[in-house]
């Protein structure tokens, strides 16, 4: 995480404290009372409104800054599609996952669209600046994760 590009003028707390709240908050699907408890106990005393402000202020920065430190996605991505349900109503869910199981992005949809799905794909091209060598079709990434009917885990 650096943090050095950003000017954290105007809080009173020091900028590695203000950083490492934020990249909490990013990083970890944690709630802003939960990052004042961990404060807390490394003796810094912060409110909950506190954090969110720095959250505000300083977020798409430090946000910007770790997408620019993950690594490259592998040269071959799988489009992966699952039916949920929330609350008894059905859900498509398509995922976009390279060769090492990092999952680039997923769309949740109420309705099966395969377009969606598709520009989907484009604009993940256009933000990792490659096209992959390789876009496997839907049922191959079901059978290498496992969600294939026929495989034996569901017999």
């Amino acid at each position: 995480m650096q943090s050095s590009d950003i000017s954290f003028k105007g809080p009173r707390f020091p900028p590695q404290i203000v950083a490492h709240a934020v990249w909490f908050y990013l990083r970890f699907n944690l709630s802003l009372r939960e990052i004042e408890e961990m404060l807390l106990g490394r003796a810094t005393d912060v409110s909950c409104e506190t954090v969110r402000r720095w959250i505000a202020k300083f977020g798409p920065q430090i946000a910007r800054n770790v997408r620019r430190c993950q690594a490259r996605p592998g040269d071959i991505w799988y489009l992966d599609k699952v039916v949920v349900k929330f609350a008894g109503e059905k859900f498509w869910l398509w995922r976009v996952v390279d060769q090492n199981g990092t999952v680039l992005e997923e769309i949740l949809q109420k309705r099966r669209d395969k377009g969606a799905a598709k520009r989907l794909l484009v604009a993940l091209m256009k933000r990792y600046g490659f096209a992959p060598k390789r876009k496997l079709a839907v049922r191959a990434a079901k059978r290498r994760s496992g969600l294939d009917r026929r495989a034996p885990c569901f017999r």
